[in-house]
């Protein structure tokens, strides 16, 4: 198996590329919008707090400037994942044209808005050698209607019970070998126990599953998972937030489940408490 790599960075990279050596109205495979890992296409209508991050001058604009996934918890703040605004990702001196595209399931279209990102937060705990604490909050220019927002699963809550069903969405590769979908979709999954996270990622070459800012979810079975280009989406779980996609090894296979930013472990009085 490859080694675990930050899911925005293997599709930042691939976006990059792709932006260079194809032109700009070249079309993406059909293939992309009707195809996921396990899963479906998806509508924003229905998910309205799934959102895009944008940067046209870091990936082109063949997919809107793509690159990572949001969620809206509040109308001007989303929440992401922390390794989205690294430099790896984002370059040494960042992005001046950083974006929120909501409301647009298409990412070709011209249906809902582009909002600025007025402000940035990082979790100052991230460490991005273990990924542990993979969270960033972004601060709108403009607010979003409170339609968009969804309820995030503080902790305690039953919705991050094992073998809990749930859902992830994103933008991302539909195959695992590059295919990226230009229209929002979703595929179903479960939470896993910690104790089969913990197996699957004991801390060797495969990467460490650390419980305390991180849940896993994925099928026994394989073939359901986020890929790259996921990273900072949403799982969904019991009509709240609980995780947002962070890192794995492979992509839709059974013994690799996709890792997760515990959302319970940013909210309420704790010390690592995000502002949201």
């Amino acid at each position: 198996m490859r080694r675990p790599t930050v899911l925005a960075l293997r599709g930042a990279l691939a976006l990059t590329a792709a932006a260079t050596a194809v032109p700009l109205a070249a079309p993406v495979p059909a293939a992309a919008d009707s195809v996921v890992i396990g899963g479906t296409p998806a509508s924003v209508e229905d998910n309205p707090y799934a959102v895009a991050l944008s940067s046209r001058t870091r990936f082109g604009g063949t997919r809107a400037g793509q690159f990572c996934g949001g969620v809206v918890v509040a109308p001007t703040k989303v929440v992401t994942a922390a390794h989205c605004l690294s430099k790896e990702v984002l370059g040494a001196d960042g992005v001046g044209d950083l974006k929120v595209i909501a409301g647009r399931s298409q990412l070709r279209s011209n249906k809902g808005e582009e909002v600025v990102v007025r402000e940035t937060w990082v979790n100052p705990a991230y460490d991005p050698v273990s990924n542990a604490g993979d969270l960033a909050v972004l601060t709108l220019a403009s607010a979003l209607p409170a339609s968009y927002v969804i309820g995030v699963a503080g902790p305690g809550d039953a919705a991050y019970e094992a073998y809990t069903a749930a859902t992830v969405y994103g933008w991302g590769d539909t195959s695992g070998r590059g295919t990226y979908a230009s229209v929002l979709r979703s595929a179903p999954v479960q939470v896993l126990p910690d104790g089969a996270c913990e197996r699957a990622y004991p801390g060797n070459s495969e990467g460490e599953y650390l419980s305390a800012t991180m849940l896993c979810a994925g099928d026994p079975r394989g073939g359901h998972d986020a890929c790259q280009g996921d990273s900072g989406g949403p799982l969904i779980a019991r009509g709240r937030l609980i995780g947002l996609v962070s890192w794995g090894s492979g992509c839709g296979q059974a013994e690799s489940p996709g890792v997760y930013t515990r959302i319970s472990a940013f909210v309420g009085p704790s010390r690592n408490a995000a502002p949201l």
